[in-house]
């Protein structure tokens, strides 16, 4: 059988720091960096992998159980996609794959996402299965959840399996509406920064703030802070006194930034540019001070981060934005730059971080998909 060609792209995240696990809003886009592969259906039920990225593999899908060896790998995340699958009576099946990618590891760009989505996209081309975008992203994130160990959002998945740039509202996982956004970025790049910080053992970190979420959002009776308003948040702050004040602080973020992305949306929509790159710059200034997800903790001599963002802000001032990119604790910031201070700021970031510090990106209007 001739092989048959799957792409997946990465994903910048424009608005909505740490809202998609409270099943806030974000703002998200597809880009130009992807993940792709040729594949051929082997007549097993075997996956054959061969990957620059993550080395070569075999998985066996006949057993699809959860494995303790395989957490943080990729063979975890094809095991936790094709369980997904079978468990909602889609067919997978064994194939093997050549996959490349030019999405950087551990820049912030949602390589892993990618990767799931495109393993759904492959099983859906494959094996004929009539799965929708966003099953696809909730099959990704299961395998990232159950099988990976990583305690993410839908956002990243969701980004990459629609493309384009799109306000995300995950209020109901089971009908997440998707709305794209028209904007016209023209004379602005946009741009994220390496930074060059370890995101090793950082899981804790990132975990410690949908847990803390959570505990405000029990305070309220509630599983998520999008259960509440904010209106009743700030009417019973003042008997928070048991809960941690950084819960707190966090969970204020939460509600700032989930309603900040439906102004952002509105600015794009009617061309206020301005407007939607202060918002950003709000968005940035939020995690750093309330979210704290700038640095860690535990580490708090290694703040590249906070590095970025304040070089950022001396350079773009008044004329474009910058924000905490992601996760956050280590990794990338998010700059959209007006096209006169593209060299100069790529010189004076590059001085500081290196020489392939800044990553000048376009927004890619295909998700997932087959490539015909």
């Amino acid at each position: 059988m001739n092989e048959r060609f799957f792409s997946a792209p990465g994903r910048v995240e424009i608005g909505g720091n740490h809202t998609d696990h409270q099943h806030g809003r974000v703002l998200a886009a597809a880009i130009n960096l992807e993940i792709k592969c040729s594949a051929v259906p082997n007549g097993t039920n075997t996956i054959n992998l061969e990957n620059k990225q993550y080395g070569s593999q075999s998985i066996d899908l006949e057993n699809l159980d959860v494995r303790k060896d395989e957490i943080n790998t990729a063979s975890a995340l094809v095991r936790g996609v094709a369980a997904w699958f079978n468990t909602r009576g889609y067919k997978t099946g064994g194939f093997d794959a050549v996959i490349s990618s030019d999405i950087p590891l551990g820049s912030g760009l949602s390589s892993s996402a990618a990767f799931e989505v495109m393993l759904g996209n492959i099983f859906k081309g494959l094996f004929g299965s009539d799965i929708t975008p966003l099953e696809i992203a909730i099959a990704g994130k299961y395998a990232e959840n159950v099988y990976f160990g990583k305690p993410s959002g839908l956002m990243d998945q969701a980004a990459s399996s629609f493309g384009g740039l799109n306000m995300i509202d995950f209020y109901d996982p089971d009908c997440t509406v998707v709305t794209p956004v028209k904007a016209d970025l023209s004379g602005y790049e946009l741009c994220v920064v390496t930074t060059g910080g370890d995101h090793a053992d950082l899981t804790p970190e990132y975990a410690s703030i949908p847990e803390e979420m959570k505990k405000v959002a029990g305070f309220f009776g509630k599983d998520f802070l999008s259960e509440i308003t904010i209106e009743e948040f700030y009417s019973e702050l003042h008997k928070m006194q048991d809960l941690s004040k950084r819960a707190i602080l966090r969970s204020l973020h939460f509600f700032e930034d989930h309603e900040r992305v439906l102004k952002q949306a509105a600015a794009l929509e009617s061309g206020n540019i301005q407007a939607f790159l202060d918002l950003v710059t709000e968005s940035g200034r939020s995690s750093l001070a309330y979210l704290q997800n700038v640095f860690s903790p535990s580490d708090s001599h290694n703040q590249e981060l906070t590095l970025a963002l304040a070089l950022s802000e001396k350079i773009l001032a008044g004329k474009g934005a910058w924000r905490v990119h992601g996760g956050g604790f280590a990794g990338t910031i998010l700059a959209f730059v007006p096209d006169e201070l593209k060299d100069s700021y790529k010189k004076q970031l590059s001085a500081v971080f290196g020489d392939n510090c800044c990553l000048f990106l376009n927004i890619r209007n295909e998700g997932g998909m087959e490539v015909t």
